[in-house]
Order: C-alpha cells, then sequence, then structure tokens
C-alpha cells in the first residue's frame, strides 16, 4: 500500500472539469515528481491533496485513511506538508516566525526548536536573516523559508510546487540539493516541476499530466528516454 493514494480524482471549478479523474501514487521514502504545460493541471492536484481546493469526485488517502474532503489543517496534522507555488510566505512576519507558523498546530516545544534548528542547517541564508521580514527576501530566500516553513510540518509527505520557479541557476541547484538532502533521509516527495529535465533526474518516478488527465507514468529514467516526452518536455 503506498503512503499516498489519489484515486479518479475529479475537480470542477464552476463549468470546467480541470481534473478529469486521475490516478496516481507515492510509496514510502519515494521522490515522485508530477510534469507537465502550463494549465495542465498540476498545482490544482497538489492544492487538492492539501486540502485548499474541493475534491468534485474520487479518493485521497494517506497510509490507507480517507482523507478526501477534510478541511487543510486537519490534513497537515496528518501528515502532508506543501510549499506552493509561488511561495507565499507572510511577508510582515520575520524568518523565524514563518518557520514558527509552519508549526501552528503542534505542542512539542522542544522538537519544534529541534526542527527549525535542522531548517536553518539546510538553509544557513535563512539563519542569516532569521530576523529579516520575509517580504524583504529575495526570490530564492523566500523559496527557501517556503520549503522551511512545510518542514516544520513534519511531514510523512512533502508537497513541493514548482520550487525553481523564477529562480538563478545557482540557487535552483541549491534548492535541489535540499530536495536530494530531504530524500536521502527518508521524506516522502511529490514534485511538481515544470523543468522536466531536473524533475526526472530528481525523481525515481514521473507521471505526465495534459489537460487534467494523466497520460503517462514509468521510472524517471523511462520517461526520460521517451520520444514524446523529449520532445514536448526537454526540447529534444
Amino acid at each position: 500500500m503506498a503512503l499516498l493514494e489519489v484515486e479518479n480524482l475529479k475537480v470542477v471549478y464552476g463549468r470546467v472539469e480541470a481534473l478529469h479523474g486521475i490516478s496516481l501514487s507515492v510509496e514510502q521514502g519515494e521522490v515522485v515528481t508530477l510534469i507537465g504545460s502550463n494549465g495542465a493541471g498540476k498545482t490544482t492536484t497538489v492544492r487538492t491533496i492539501s486540502g485548499l481546493v474541493p475534491a468534485s469526485g474520487g479518493k485521497i488517502r494517506l497510509d490507507g485513511v480517507d482523507i478526501t474532503g477534510l478541511a487543510a489543517p486537519q490534513i497537515v496534522k496528518r501528515g502532508i506538508g506543501h510549499a506552493p507555488e509561488g511561495r507565499h510566505v507572510f511577508p510582515r512576519l520575520t524568518v523565524r516566525d514563518n518557520l514558527a507558523m509552519g508549526a501552528f498546530l503542534r505542542r512539542d516545544r522542544k522538537e519544534m526548536r529541534a526542527d527549525t534548528e535542522r531548517v536553518f542547517k539546510l538553509f544557513p541564508r535563512l539563519l542569516e536573516r532569521e530576523s529579516q521580514l520575509a517580504g524583504t527576501l529575495s526570490g530564492g530566500e523566500q523559496q527557501m523559508l517556503a520549503i522551511g516553513r512545510a518542514m516544520m510540518t513534519r511531514p510523512r509527505v512533502l508537497l513541493l510546487d514548482e520550487p525553481s520557479l523564477g529562480l538563478a541557476p545557482v540557487l535552483v541547484e541549491t534548492i535541489f540539493q535540499v530536495i536530494e538532502e530531504l530524500h536521502q533521509e527518508g521524506t516522502t516527495i511529490l514534485l511538481i516541476e515544470q523543468n522536466a529535465l531536473l524533475a526526472l533526474n530528481t525523481a525515481s518516478r514521473g507521471y505526465v499530466m495534459e489537460t487534467g488527465n494523466i497520460v503517462m507514468s514509468d521510472s524517471a529514467g523511462t520517461l526520460l528516454e521517451s520520444a514524446d516526452v523529449r520532445k514536448a518536455y526537454l526540447g529534444i
């Protein structure tokens, strides 16, 4: 049984069906990527998993337990952390306070302090700016903060939505080094990433989305060798 299972998931916005019954799974300790063009439904998928968008049909299970329809705070409590597309940090709060907001539902103060230090170890730049307002950080620093805030939930599954979007190559490298380190520590990750080459070189398996449907799924290596994927998403 997979740690995260999505079965025949549908999402409707008004009269438009954004997801047409998609299914995917993520095993414990695995990095799985969801790739596709803009508007394919990748962000809708992770926002629905994390309870920010209501499902219109289908099931979402975490470790075999149906979490479909639960409110976002309940889903966080169950063990799903989400670093959203666009970062969405709290601009008027400091770096440290943003991290504290990630642990808002927790009461284990000693472990929270340890997790904050872990984030600062992974992202030393955040430690340098711990008292700085998040709204004054660079885009790359805000992305680090968004991932760190999601980590403060102590997630069983970490949803990362476009972590490289708009970042300079050197910062993208830093972000993905941390993703690899989290993976090595056993964190289960569902990665949404427009840079298909980077995503498939990071993940063990991948799904390809087009207009609300999953049209292909396989090992990352096999997808990298697929002529259709290479032409559509790798520019080869």
